[in-house]
């Protein structure tokens, strides 16, 4: 860069912040309100109240209508929803079953606590357990997956990006692996869930067993434990001398692992609401409603569509010169489902930006994920200056959220989060996530500084510049993701 043009940036960018705290000015008295009102807290009690919140459900429906009624209390303007037919995915039972020799060379079966993972299909499989570790590819090319019953953390390597389980599974499932087993790291009794794929049923069963379960499957697998010896483990090697042999018996582990789970034509809906004038061209903030049926759901993502909620009363107040879509969106954890409609049946050329809230309102501070646009940083790092708030700015993108849709179609886009500091989900896709794990004032004050973000997306002085297809792709090859996102049928055709 040369020093006219750091010159420049540095001249746009103190622009951009008097222009944030002026407009923070200007709605002082709105977002004074947002501080000490219990909207927020009495809608997510509402929400988590549901129960199952699954794309497609019922639970899903009724929540759609708490959040079109939100909408309304916050003053939006034509408050609707819009429904899509989606492939609806609903869990029955799930078994694991391992059978193991004792000292006296008799065999002996244990049972496990497992979860279907949504869109596994209904069926049976039997044969070895494999530890595949973290479950990279790196990992699962190292070891014999083909025929056998693959066993991988939700976890992954400290360093490096985080792999998600579609890749995971994905991946596993293309080397051979004829089920799946999911190992929650977080301790508990927490078996996860998670979708295996985007809308669409699985080619191989698969489920999720706790931290201490797993550590039970680990001993019995190949490239697994005995006797408390790493031999293959998360961050072991594999020491192929006594592979899937239990207690020095000689005998190998077998597993039989079992589904059943249906998916049948249903219907979800994305709920939509206006701020500010009816314009061509418009800004987009999103946040999916729906939730796992395992549980409350308050984490991922009530927080973030109580958050959405509540930023969408300031907006209301606000003096913007571009329409803002305010959108609940559906069926997110089993697919991006509702994105993909809005974004199928917008005229994308018309949206300046999105911003999408999946994380936000749950911990302290924000995390802004720019997807590859320095523009969107530059508007996250405004707002943190402005404002004197920290959020932390990643500009690497994923394809695992609902900006997703929009960012491989050149949308630029913001996706808000917040980080524990832990690795990982914590709570979120267990039974353990439910309403006493959240903090509103987190919901509250996040709702506020999105408030701010969609203002200054809305700017006319804020230029946010398409992105490159070519570009984009090297982003993600950048980050490691090919590998991966072609296991999960997630790479973009046009991208070759």
């Amino acid at each position: 860069m040369t020093d006219d043009a750091a010159d420049a940036t540095r001249t746009g960018a103190g622009a951009a912040v008097d222009r944030v705290r002026e407009r923070a000015a200007a709605l002082a008295p709105a977002l004074g309100a947002t501080w000490t009102e219990d909207e927020p807290w009495r809608f997510l009690t509402d929400l988590t109240a549901i129960g199952s919140r699954m794309a497609g459900s019922e639970g899903e429906r009724r929540a759609a209508g708490l959040v079109a009624d939100a909408f309304e209390r916050a003053g939006l303007a034509d408050v609707r929803a819009e429904p899509f037919d989606l492939p609806a995915w609903e869990r029955g039972s799930a078994s694991l079953d391992v059978t193991v020799s004792g000292r006296d060379g008799e065999p002996a079966t244990r049972s496990f606590e497992a979860l279907a993972l949504p869109y596994s299909p209904s069926g049976r499989v039997a044969g070895e357990l494999v530890d595949v570790g973290y479950g990279t590819p790196a990992e699962i090319d190292e070891r014999d997956v083909e025929g056998r019953i693959a066993v991988a953390s939700t976890t992954t390597p400290e360093g490096g990006r985080f792999v998600h389980r579609m890749e995971k599974f994905g991946y596993a499932v293309e080397a051979g692996a004829v089920g799946f087993v999911f190992v929650n790291h977080v301790d508990g009794q927490l078996p996860p869930t998670g979708s295996l794929t985007f809308g669409e049923e699985a080619e191989a069963v698969a489920v999720g067993v706790s931290k201490e379960t797993g550590a039970w499957l680990r001993e019995y697998a190949v490239g697994g434990t005995v006797g408390g010896a790493e031999r293959g483990s998360v961050g072991g090697a594999v020491d192929t001398a006594s592979q899937g042999t239990t207690g020095g018996s000689g005998s190998v582990a077998r597993a039989e692992l079992s589904v059943e789970a249906s998916t049948t034509p249903g219907e979800s809906r994305n709920v939509i609401g206006r701020a500010g004038p009816d314009t061509d061209e418009r800004v987009l903030l999103l946040a999916h409603y729906d939730a796992h049926d395992i549980a409350e759901g308050a984490l991922d993502n009530g927080c973030g569509i109580a958050t959405v909620a509540t930023a969408a009363e300031v907006l209301a107040d606000a003096a913007l010169p571009l329409g803002v879509d305010v959108v609940a969106v559906g069926a997110e954890e089993v697919g991006l489902l509702g994105a993909e409609h809005l974004a199928d049946r917008l005229d994308l050329d018309r949206v300046k930006g999105v911003v999408n809230v999946d994380g936000a309102g749950r911990f302290r501070d924000l995390v802004a994920l720019a997807h590859a646009s320095t523009a969107a940083a530059s508007v996250a790092e405004a707002v943190s200056t402005a404002t004197r708030r920290p959020i932390e700015v990643d500009a690497q993108p994923h394809p695992f959220s609902d900006q997703w849709p929009f960012v491989r179609r050149g949308v630029p886009a913001l996706q808000l989060h917040s980080d524990s500091g832990d690795r990982g989900r914590g709570w979120g896709h267990t039974h353990a996530d439910t309403r006493d794990k959240v903090d509103d004032r987190n919901v509250r004050e996040h709702a506020m500084l999105i408030a701010l973000l969609v203002v200054e997306f809305a700017a006319p002085e804020r230029d946010l510049p398409r992105l490159d297809r070519d570009e984009l792709a090297a982003a993600f090859r950048e980050a490691d993701f090919e590998t991966g996102m072609r296991a999960a049928d997630l790479w973009p055709a046009d991208w070759d």
